[in-house]
Formats: structure tokens, C-alpha cells, sequence
């Protein structure tokens, strides 16, 4: 089978992060170019590759490639997508897809009129841990599931006039930037949400314009409640990345950091699943935009699957601003 010849359009701080997936893929996918307008940047990552061209205009490398990696900041995702789009290339989009509603559904119609693979790189729904996780609380493997909380503690500043600390630029907060991977989550997991409340503070973040620390609960059918923490202003942390699935007959942890799924009945503790390889969940995510380019089959992660998760933390806001819960039901 041919290899799937991709563009990285965004070499800084998120685009390095994906750099391990293309030498482990590399027998079904060739690195072609490196883009950044920063072209030191470009060329940082193309001398690690062989035969990789730097370049500073990703549409100089469109011609070459089948598809493309976008990893830039959140306020260029739609336009720098739409136009890889237009041209016919599959496009794998960091998350979040885009800033507003209009611009992702404008995408998601974009990608089904020019027929293309479009997928947002929620990658912890690939990351071991949580599928696991997933499967243990379908097989009951502690009872009945009633409530779901995520934790996620990090320090993560920047310089107030970043793009990362505005607002406008990053679409909203901590929330919106970060904490869409776990609304994504508890939807996967729990189904249908109801209603829902979100309460954040840039107290203990002042870089950042919105907030920096985030608390959101959610109602779903059958009295199931789902619970998400995050904050860019830990100091110091215990739970760092932690899920807690409590259930009727015991209690499952996905240790994030710990790298353990943990079946807790009272004091009995069981490690049901250890992970040895951290950096698997992104060489997953990348293998199934891979399968479903050659396959032409729908992503998990598709621009549908995303919207719906934006547009929940979208409603959350709205809400915030009023003091009262969102309703949820509509989604």
C-alpha cells in the first residue's frame, strides 16, 4: 500500500509534540514538509526526517502532500483548514476545530462536499487508558457507573499578551483550550447530556484573559452525573490526571500520569491494566486517520463528534454569564 504523504503545518510547541508518531508510521507515512512561519522552526523538524523540505507558506506544499497535520493557533484552524480542504487534502486538526459554531460547521460541509477525511485530534480517545477504561465500565466490571470525574492539574503559563492567554485567539479559556478533551470524554462515556454548570476564575491564572481554572458538572440521562476539573495554575498537584469512575460495586481509576487502571473495592486495590508506552495514544490517533484515509471511512473524532462537544462548553459559557444552568438536552 502507498504511503500517505502528509504536510506538519505548525512546528512549535504542539507540532513537536507529534514528531514520535511519523518515525514509528513511518512504513504507511511519509513526512514531506515542515511549515511554520518561523522557518528555523520548519527546519529544526525537517532535518530530523530525510528528504523533508522547510517551508514558511504551507500552501507552497499542498501540491506534494495527500494530506495535512495542522497544529497552529486555535484562531487559524479555520482558515488554515479550509483551504487544505478546498484543495482535497485529509486533514487531521488539532483541537479545538475552530473559535466558532459557523466556522466548524463550515469546515464539516467543506470536507463532505470535497469528499476528504476531516478529523479533530481529540488524541485521549485513543490513549490506552481510556479506552480501557471504557471497556471495563461497558463490561460492569464494578457495577453500575453514577458518577464520572476528571481531574487535570497543570501549570501551564505564558506571557498575558500570548495568543494562548486571549481570549479571542484561543476561543475562550482554559476550558475551551484544554478542557475539551474531557467534555468530549464524559459525552463518549455517559451519553446524552441534560443540563450543566460551569463556574471558572482566572484567580491563580492572571495571564490569562478568561479563565484558567475551570469546574464543570453535568447531568445525563438515568441520573448520571458527570464531573471535569481543570486548572492551568497548579502549583502542586495529587491528582495530576486522574479519572474516577465510581460505581455501585467499587470504584475504577485511570491513573494518567501513574499510567495504572485501578479496580478500588473498599480497601482491596487492583491494577487491572499497565502501560508501558506514554506516547501510544498519539500513535493511535494518527493510525486511524491513516485507516480511515485509506479505507474512506468516518474518523471517531469527526468534525459531527466535535462540534457537539463545543458546543456544549459554548452553552456552558452562556449560561456562566447568567448564573443558571445550560440546557443540554437539544444537542
Amino acid at each position: 500500500m502507498p504511503q500517505t504523504k502528509l504536510a506538519l503545518i505548525g512546528c512549535g510547541g504542539m507540532g513537536q509534540s507529534h514528531l514520535r508518531r511519523f518515525h514509528i508510521l513511518s512504513n504507511r507515512l511519509e513526512l514531506k514538509a515542515a511549515v511554520d512561519v518561523n522557518l528555523e522552526t520548519a527546519q529544526s523538524v525537517a532535518s530530523q526526517f530525510p528528504s523533508v523540505v522547510a517551508v514558511d507558506d504551507y500552501r507552497t506544499a499542498l501540491d506534494e502532500v495527500d494530506a495535512v497535520l495542522i497544529a497552529l493557533p486555535h484562531h487559524l484552524h479555520h482558515p488554515v483548514a479550509l483551504e487544505c480542504i478546498e484543495a482535497g487534502k485529509h486533514v487531521l486538526l488539532e483541537k479545538p476545530m475552530a473559535n466558532s459554531e459557523a466556522e466548524c460547521v463550515e469546515l464539516i460541509d467543506a470536507a463532505q462536499r470535497r469528499n476528504v477525511v476531516l478529523m479533530v485530534a481529540y488524541c485521549m480517545r485513543f490513549h490506552p487508558l481510556i479506552t480501557r477504561l471504557k471497556e471495563a465500565l461497558d463490561a460492569r466490571v464494578a457495577g453500575d457507573l453514577f458518577q464520572l470525574s476528571i481531574w487535570t492539574e497543570q501549570h501551564t503559563e505564558r506571557s498575558p499578551s500570548s495568543w494562548m492567554c486571549r481570549a479571542e485567539t484561543l476561543g475562550g479559556g482554559q476550558l475551551f483550550s484544554h478542557g475539551c478533551h474531557y467534555i468530549d470524554l464524559l459525552l463518549w462515556y455517559l451519553g446524552q447530556p441534560l443540563r450543566g454548570m460551569h463556574l471558572g476564575t482566572n484567580r491563580g491564572t492572571p495571564w490569562m484573559e478568561r479563565e484558567g481554572t475551570s469546574n464543570v458538572c453535568l447531568e445525563f440521562q438515568d441520573g448520571l452525573i458527570g464531573y471535569h476539573f481543570g486548572t492551568w495554575g497548579a502549583r502542586g498537584s495529587r491528582l495530576r490526571y486522574t479519572f474516577h469512575a465510581h460505581c455501585d460495586e467499587g470504584m475504577l481509576e485511570a491513573d494518567i500520569t501513574g499510567k495504572q487502571l485501578i479496580l478500588h473495592r473498599g480497601s482491596e486495590r487492583q491494577v487491572l491494566y499497565q502501560l508501558s508506552n506514554t506516547g501510544k495514544h498519539t500513535e493511535n490517533e494518527m493510525g486511524h486517520f491513516l485507516d480511515c484515509i485509506e479505507r474512506d471511512e468516518t474518523p471517531i473524532t469527526n468534525g459531527l463528534a466535535a462540534l457537539k462537544s463545543l458546543r456544549t462548553i459554548w452553552r456552558l459559557y452562556q449560561a456562566e454569564e447568567k448564573a443558571a444552568w445550560a440546557d443540554l438536552s437539544d444537542l
